[in-house]
């Protein structure tokens, strides 16, 4: 893989990859996320938790999940929608992209 084409370590069914960074950007959020997710169930067995308390681990989490995305998509932007139009498949990519943006 080298800086000019970080999509170039595509599986051997000639699909493309998500870019390594990417990759690990968005697992370190992920599991920041989780972290975040455990210990709001870890709260909630406490019978005086507060929920402001709560909530606020909510949107750490929120956050956390957002981030992943951003990074991801990001990631899929840089790699494979910008060179979209030299693998001739440019309205395959657009399509995808607004599948999966349906759902932010």
């Amino acid at each position: 893989m080298t800086q000019a084409d970080p999509a170039a370590h595509c599986h051997p069914e000639n699909k493309l990859c998500m870019p390594e960074d990417a990759r690990r950007r968005a697992a370190r959020r992920l599991s920041i996320a989780r972290g975040h997710l455990e210990s709001i169930v870890r709260m909630l067995d406490e019978p005086d938790v507060y929920c402001v308390d709560v909530l606020r681990q909510i949107k750490a989490v929120q956050g956390a999940l957002s981030g992943a995305g951003e990074v991801v998509l990001r990631g899929h932007l840089e790699a494979h929608v910008a060179t979209a139009h030299e693998r001739g498949d440019t309205l395959e990519m657009v399509e995808e992209l607004m599948e999966a943006l349906k759902y932010r």
